[in-house]
């Protein structure tokens, strides 16, 4: 008769296998953490206002910016975003009061109000704050049509501000203009306001479509609106390095724009699409979360790299 033997008790510490893929995978979010602590982020000589844009929807636009705005305040910058898209996602990501009654960037690009009477503090962050989107802004694009100078109704109003808060010594690092996925007077206005543009693109199939006709578009606000404009980053969203697809497009974009794609990729991600739910970016919602961590080595990267001359 024979009887079942038990397994013996480990002698010791179990050996940790460093070369196992998920040992890797947390080592490297390790690595790369201890680099955004020893980080610290240059404050610009001027503010940079910033449209971040792709008429193509569904690329990680708002995400990219209210995640970027995060990321920058985080690390120590005074940053302001206008929420210029009606549906209100930038202003529910950061945590703002946007309720029809609510004073909105509504009521400035109409001339009823300024930036000061409707910016509100984002509870995300102590230097983070949003100029919010309201259901009224849908009806704006039709308002504008008969309004004077109605390209530069946002530029006027930012410009009053960021004069008046530089002289009170509360100077703006940073201005993300959250735009609407369409070519309409709203993003025409985000385009004459900003100095730079930032252009998310997912590494997705027709990656690219839509690409060349936007770039025409903001050749035309530059000759005819906005000599200063220029595209100054590229980031690459949605990433899986796991399918050639991503890799694939990745290269490709980076082959047509070797200057402005930043090297940061920011990948596909639960939590990053899980934080507008609580009304959080993901730098908040999750500190340490591989996104988190690739929204703040972009930011970095944006502040590094500093305004094109």
């Amino acid at each position: 008769m024979t009887t079942a033997s038990t397994p013996s008790e480990p002698k010791g510490p179990v050996a940790f296998d460093a070369t196992t893929p998920l040992a890797r995978e947390l080592a490297d979010l390790s690595r790369r953490r201890e680099a955004l602590r020893a980080d610290h982020l240059p404050r610009p000589e001027r503010t940079r206002v910033m449209t971040i844009s792709n008429q193509k929807g569904g690329v990680g636009k708002t995400t990219s910016t209210v995640n970027l705005a995060a990321g920058l305040a985080r690390g120590g910058a005074r940053v302001l975003v206008i929420d210029l898209d009606p549906q209100g996602n930038a202003s529910t990501a950061l945590g703002v009061e946007h309720r029809a009654e609510t004073a909105s960037v509504y009521d400035v690009v109409v001339g009823e109000s300024a930036i000061a009477d409707v910016i509100q503090k984002s509870p995300e962050f102590e230097l983070l704050f949003c100029v919010p989107s309201t259901i009224h802004l849908a009806g704006a694009e039709i308002e504008l049509v008969s309004l004077v100078a109605r390209e530069q109704r946002l530029r006027t109003a930012l410009d009053a501000f960021l004069s008046a808060t530089e002289e009170a010594g509360e100077r703006f690092d940073y201005v993300f203009i959250d735009c609407p996925p369409s070519l309409g007077l709203l993003t025409i206005n985000a385009f004459v306001a900003a100095q730079e543009v930032l252009i998310p693109i997912q590494c997705e199939y027709y990656a690219l479509e839509g690409l060349s006709q936007l770039l025409r578009n903001i050749q035309l606000i530059e000759k005819h609106l906005n000599p200063a404009l220029t595209v100054s980053s590229i980031l690459l969203t949605m990433y899986d390095g796991r399918t050639n697809l991503s890799q694939q497009v990745a290269a490709d974009v980076r082959e047509h724009f070797p200057k402005e794609v930043l090297k940061t990729m920011i990948p596909r991600s639960v939590r990053i699409s899980e934080a507008p739910g609580y009304g959080q970016t993901v730098i908040s919602y999750d500190t340490n979360s591989p996104g988190s961590l690739s929204y703040l080595e972009a930011a970095a990267e944006i502040a590094h790299r500093g305004a094109p001359a």
